[in-house]
């Protein structure tokens, strides 16, 4: 992730940044037993839902790195340089309340992550992106 100097996180009513949180095959499964699936994507919209658009999607196709959750830029934090990020081996409230705040931040382009998220990050294959991006996922 790049460090970039830290803007001021979006007014209500601009775009914000979307956090997709896979919900599909393997993520929020009992394939990852302890984990409170529900509970995660509920606290991550009850936490970052005012700053961010969070939302399940169905399987993004890094099973491996279950549970994932992208978080993409808004559309001013795209023109400050932020690109998606994603996140995989997100299984612990802590990085999850991570998350939460960073997207209250602004998000990829405006504001740095907490350096903890570092240890999450991974690319996914050039297909399973462009899916991401695909009009009406």
């Amino acid at each position: 992730m790049s460090r970039r100097s830290r803007k001021a996180a979006p007014e209500p009513g601009t775009p914000r940044p979307t956090v997709s949180v896979c919900r599909g095959c393997c993520c929020g499964t009992e394939k990852i037993p302890g984990v409170d699936h529900a509970g995660q994507l509920r606290r991550l919209k009850e936490t970052a839902g005012g700053a961010a658009t969070v939302r399940a999607v169905e399987c993004l196709d890094a099973c491996e790195h279950g549970n994932v959750i992208v978080v993409q830029p808004s559309s001013e934090g795209r023109r400050a340089g932020g690109r998606p990020v994603w996140l995989g081996l997100v299984n612990d409230p802590d990085a999850v309340a991570d998350i939460a705040t960073w997207v209250a931040g602004g998000g990829p382009g405006l504001a740095d992550a907490p350096d903890i998220l570092d240890l999450y990050v991974f690319q996914p294959s050039r297909r399973v992106q462009a899916e991401l991006e695909r009009p009406g996922r």
